[in-house]
């Protein structure tokens, strides 16, 4: 086999690998973008615009807080350990 023949062959070889690369890419943001309408329509479920993220999940941690702080207030002062 000649030098040609070797470069050709590997030539071939490497588009063969960068065409199964590129379908398994687009194979992956096909399945990527179906997640993300998933979660976008479960946002419009819940009543969340995608834009509200940061401060809906701002508020519900401070209500979670703020629950936390109101159950320890409720447990006797003999039952909390400091």
């Amino acid at each position: 086999m000649s030098d040609y023949d070797k470069k050709l062959n590997q030539i071939k070889e490497n588009l063969d690998k960068a065409k199964n690369l590129r379908i398994r890419a687009e194979a992956r943001l096909e399945q990527l973008n179906r997640q993300k309408e998933e979660i976008l329509a479960e946002l419009k479920e819940l009543g969340v615009e995608p834009e509200n993220l940061d401060s809906e999940i701002a508020k519900l941690k401070e209500e979670i807080e703020n629950l936390i702080k109101k159950a320890e207030s409720l447990l006797p002062e003999e039952l909390v350990t400091r």
